[in-house]
């Protein structure tokens, strides 16, 4: 499906192999396979498992810019524009059910992913999907640690909803950040949702992208740390625990902003590749990875995860989650088999369980202090997940 052929025709490409032109084959093999596959024989209704802890999760979306510099991949746009989904800890029963994306966010996913028009994914049932989260939902008093997360290249930020929405229910508060002209579109202030204008370049410098994406997060973290005017609900967060995790090249860019700003205490890659791999000393503060085996395992196809692994200084833990693919980390997976297409190995449900699972026990513990025997070994309840060295 179209969230499907991004997720695994970029996003999943720069996980796999540091080399665009790799990327390249591997988006126009799967674009080449969706084209023949066969059509859903019902009506698409996608639906995100509901959050597990004792919060709903509300959301608000909001708009950001940073006069300080010109948007990095078109510059001509002017100051950098950034659209943020933020998910909280809210009561339940309050607000109405939040769109998973917009109708023009919907469609140009759907058109860069090149879905055909026989497979009955549309932009109004793309951008219905059912998320879990509350628009204007009342908010659950107290202070709560902020995580941000950054989605894989080329995929819009609602791609990470299902794990966001289960931080939130847990007592963390989310922003959802995008990356504007970075991905399939962005529904910015002015109500345009501008399309990606680096994902078809074959000689794009990754590093250029985590360093770019670092300044967003810096940029984000000011506005809802100083003062309350970015976002209403600002005074809920704890400015003293902030966390990121990031699929693809947002788990690179998670590794890129820790070194980059002292604030985020700890971080999570989920499945992406490191650009640039972090050198010894740069990051000795909790880092938590995460990925496929064979490819994210201890001297798997992924040198850079060794390298950066033996360069950490500080708390951490390395997972490898058997059966997986690139998506598993995401809703993508699930959308994809709900939508009729062929699945990885493991059980979509079961990488979106996971991923909830060791990424909410990480953040507890690096930023609550509040300890997870998860972390300490291996469990039998989740006998995919194999501890490395």
């Amino acid at each position: 499906m179209a969230l499907t052929a991004l997720a695994t025709g970029t996003g999943a490409g720069f996980a796999a192999t540091p080399t665009p032109s790799a990327t390249s084959v591997a988006r126009q093999a799967f674009d080449a396979a969706l084209a023949t596959a066969t059509a859903p024989t019902r009506s698409f209704q996608g639906t995100l498992p509901a959050p597990t802890g004792p919060y709903a999760a509300g959301e608000d979306v909001i708009h950001l810019t940073d006069r300080s510099r010109l948007d990095p991949w078109v510059p001509s746009s002017g100051p950098r524009q950034l659209t943020v989904t933020m998910v909280y800890p809210a009561v339940p029963g309050t607000g109405t059910p939040a769109p998973y994306m917009t109708l023009a966010e919907a469609a140009g996913h759907i058109q860069q992913a090149k879905i055909p028009a026989s497979s009955g994914l549309t932009p109004q049932n793309v951008s219905s999907i059912t998320t879990h989260a509350f628009d204007g939902a009342r908010p659950h008093r107290g202070k709560y640690p902020l995580v941000v997360l950054s989605p894989g290249f080329g995929d819009p930020r609602m791609v990470l909803t299902a794990l966001a929405t289960d931080l939130a229910s847990h007592g963390f508060i989310v922003a959802l950040v995008g990356d504007t002209h970075g991905d399939s579109g962005e529904t910015l202030a002015n109500g345009e949702t501008p399309p990606c204008a680096i994902c078809d370049d074959p000689t794009l410098d990754m590093d250029t992208v985590t360093a770019s994406r670092a300044l967003d997060v810096s940029f984000v973290i000011d506005q809802l740390t100083h003062g309350n005017t970015a976002w209403p609900l600002a005074h809920l967060i704890n400015k003293h625990e902030i966390g990121m995790a990031g699929h693809s090249i947002g788990g690179a860019a998670a590794a890129t902003t820790m070194i980059a700003d002292p604030r985020v205490l700890a971080g999570v890659d989920m499945d992406g590749s490191f650009y640039p791999t972090p050198m010894p000393g740069q990051i000795n503060r909790p880092f938590l990875m995460l990925g496929r085996a064979g490819v994210h395992s201890a001297g798997g196809g992924d040198l850079t995860w060794g390298q950066a692994w033996a360069a950490l200084g500080g708390y951490k833990r390395w997972l490898a989650v058997t059966g997986a693919d690139h998506p598993s980390f995401t809703d993508v997976d699930l959308l994809e088999q709900e939508a009729g297409f062929p699945t990885p190995p493991l059980d979509p449900e079961r990488g979106i369980v996971i991923t909830r699972e060791y990424v909410t026990a990480f953040f507890d513990q690096t930023l609550k202090g509040i300890h997870s025997p998860l972390l300490d070994g291996p469990t039998p309840n989740n006998p995919e997940v194999i501890f490395q060295p």
